[in-house]
């Protein structure tokens, strides 16, 4: 860390110190909203970023959050300035919130390269709000500090604990195949989600947390913390108070995410079962600070990384309240090991490891020893071969593990409507060996490469009590979903990648042992189907959509946009003061 900075050399004193009339005009419209000179007069300012909104259930507290965080703030002797941002709702927004992952990335940065500002705590937690937060801050530079929304309580249900997504997508597929009755199904719809808070299952949301935590960006602990819990509002303070100390010491992304930092968030991703979601963001996040992650550093990991949170959909029973009781992510790195990096520190200054020797573990079944881990391997694992020769991911511990190794004849489909009529019929021809394929749906062909990876099992399977199958495609999942779904086929079919070759009734080939993922087709039947294909239509000719098409990057190189990357030409220059 460098020396302790002066008031000085804070960013916002070039707005508010000068004796001139532009920051005669920053401070008479600071006083025009009732403050007085001794509120801000040597004092860092520090932006509260807050993804509240009305359509956002899983950040809901958040506007009383806020004010924690002003408390804290205030509490440490700093300013807050409060500016909301775009709240990326995965609940509501179509098609997809992936689409403005990289928008909510490039308004965190702008806002706080445009204001006044010294630091910020960024408060964000449903999917694709931390990964955008901390991009965009990151690609700025100031100290910040990430606020995790927090998971919601368990879900209830006729004496059931229900999970979030995961026993949506569990009771759907048995409504289908009429096992339970529409006034069960609508007891499900409403105990499903009985407070604020994002996913208490660890889908991607509570993935992407931890993520964070394991990075070095909140304060220890506070990933683990549910939504409805008073510790959530403690540390919402606590957050408000250690930014400001931050700002004073320049406590800045740069000394936090470093590569020993990125391979303690992949291990205690890869422990927590984590959503195939991850791969996608920890590299885009990886790549915003400059560390080259790629998806054979994940894979690596992996292998040697056992799950070791027993919590659904990896696991059979828990919940994410049950993991906090349990001891949290904290408990959880304790369990891990000397496979952290002792040398990553956060956003206490201190590292990682500090203090696990003390972490006391209540419940040993929730979270597991490396003795007795829920699965033996990681949670994703990468797969490599002719449809994929950039890449594709699989969830092994959340399938059937006779899928694991498979063999069957593709049934492939151009688009989800096509798709949807597939699984509809009750009679349509297919059998337990079918490879389900859904292309056009990666990030271009999408657009935005929408959850639509776990494709709902056919009727024509439940009726024969089946429950599993192996899909394939270029789109992605929810972090809550299960089975034998091969994710993110890497380059995507929309851009001519080789699943846009694959025709139905080709046999495709299936190993998560060797790690590959083949269609048994003769090279030159490739090279013709290749020289045959025609490049589809673009989605939009104008507006974000245009600028989304034009400049994505494919999912093995983490959905960012091409100009954004530390390749392109490093940090944007500081605004100018006149």
């Amino acid at each position: 860390m460098t020396a302790r900075k002066t008031y000085e050399q804070l960013r916002s004193a070039r707005w508010m110190l000068p004796d001139d009339q532009r920051s005669f005009g920053h401070r008479s419209r600071t006083m025009q909203m009732g403050y007085a000179p001794e509120d801000w007069q040597g004092k860092p300012i520090i932006a509260v970023i807050n993804t509240w909104s009305d359509a956002q259930p899983c950040h809901m507290h958040f506007r009383e959050r806020a004010e924690w965080v002003k408390r804290g703030i205030l509490q440490s002797g700093g300013f807050p300035m409060e500016l909301p941002a775009l709240s990326l709702s995965e609940n509501f927004v179509k098609p997809t919130t992936m689409l403005y992952r990289n928008m909510l990335a490039m308004e965190t940065e702008e806002l706080l390269r445009s204001h006044p500002v010294d630091g910020a705590v960024l408060m964000g937690g449903c999917d694709k709000t931390t990964p955008g937060l901390v991009m965009g801050a990151v690609s700025m530079g100031i100290p910040f500090i990430y606020l995790p929304a927090g998971p919601m309580l368990r879900g209830n249900y006729a004496g059931k604990t229900l999970g979030s997504g995961t026993d949506g997508f569990k009771y759907w597929d048995e409504r289908r195949a009429g096992t339970i009755t529409q006034e069960e199904w609508q007891g499900i719809e409403g105990g499903i989600a009985r407070s604020y808070g994002h996913c208490m299952t660890m889908g991607t949301a509570s993935t992407m947390t931890a993520i964070a935590e394991a990075m070095g960006l909140t304060l220890p602990g506070a990933s683990s913390i549910p939504a409805a819990d008073a510790n959530h509002q403690r540390m919402s303070a606590a957050c408000g108070r250690r930014i400001v100390d931050m700002v004073w010491e320049d406590l800045t992304p740069e000394q936090i995410i470093t590569s020993a930092a990125v391979d303690n968030a992949v291990t205690v991703a890869m422990a927590t079962g984590c959503s195939t979601n991850a791969i996608i963001h920890l590299i885009a996040m990886a790549r915003r600070a400059g560390v080259p992650l790629e998806l054979d550093d994940l894979d690596r990991i992996g292998r040697t990384t056992p799950v070791l949170a027993n919590i659904r959909p990896s696991g059979s029973t828990y919940l994410m309240e049950d993991f906090f009781y349990a001891g949290g992510l904290r408990a959880l790195m304790k369990q891990l090991g000397d496979k952290l990096d002792p040398t990553a520190i956060t956003v206490t200054g201190k590292p990682l490891v500090d203090g696990l020797d003390q972490v006391k573990i209540y419940n040993d079944d929730v979270i597991r020893p490396l003795s007795n881990p829920v699965y033996h391997e990681g949670s994703l694992a990468v797969l490599k071969g002719n449809l994929c020769p950039d890449g594709a991911v699989i969830k092994p511990a959340a399938c059937d593990p006779k899928f694991h190794r498979h063999r069957g004849p593709a049934l492939v489909a151009d688009s989800y409507a096509e798709m949807k009529k597939i699984i509809d019929d009750p009679d349509y021809p297919l059998t337990p060996d079918t490879v389900l394929v859904l292309r056009n749906a990666g990030p271009q062909g999408g657009p935005g490469m929408p959850e639509w990876g776990m494709i709902p099992m056919p009727k024509a399977l439940l009726k024969l009590g089946l429950r599993d199958m192996v899909r394939i495609s270029d789109a992605r999942m929810s972090g809550t979903s299960f089975g034998a779904c091969v994710l993110h086929v890497a380059p995507e079919s929309y851009v001519g990648g080789p699943l846009a070759l694959l025709r139905t009734g080709d046999m495709v080939e299936l190993d998560i042992p060797a790690r590959s993922l083949n269609m048994l087709v003769a090279e030159e039947e490739i090279t013709a189907r290749r020289a045959a294909w025609v490049a589809p239509t673009r989605h939009y000719e104008r507006g974000y959509g245009f600028m989304f098409s034009g400049h994505i990057e494919q999912a093995d190189k983490g959905c960012d946009f091409d100009f954004l990357t530390t390749e392109f030409g490093g940090k944007t220059p500081e605004p100018a003061i006149n």
